[in-house]
């Protein structure tokens, strides 16, 4: 997931994490501003940041799914994204279609 965000953002985040448990996997990510986004979230347009991170993420959804996807060997039934501006955190949920019993 990094290595996506640093092709697509041309920055990647700082720290990463990611949770794999059961039917979910859960990517928490820290710091990654862009030049553009530090800019604006200084001058106090932090909404602009979050809507463009918002409008990006939706686009790269099949992007993120069939990684996940691969990495798992499992499909991507849900897909959610979310951003924190202050501190710079967002949140990529993966809900993976559930095991045959």
């Amino acid at each position: 997931m990094v290595q996506l965000h640093k092709e697509l953002y041309g920055k990647g985040p700082m720290r990463a994490k990611t949770y794999y448990y059961d039917d979910v996997v859960t990517v928490l990510m820290r710091g990654g501003f862009t030049a553009v986004e530090e800019t604006l979230f200084q001058s106090g347009r932090s909404e602009a940041v979050a809507r463009q991170r918002s409008a990006f993420q939706g686009a790269m959804t099949s992007r993120f799914t069939e990684m996940v996807t691969e990495e798992t060997g499992r499909p991507v039934i849900a897909f959610m994204s979310t951003n924190h501006i202050d501190p710079d955190i967002a949140v990529e949920v993966f809900v993976l279609e559930p095991k045959a019993e």
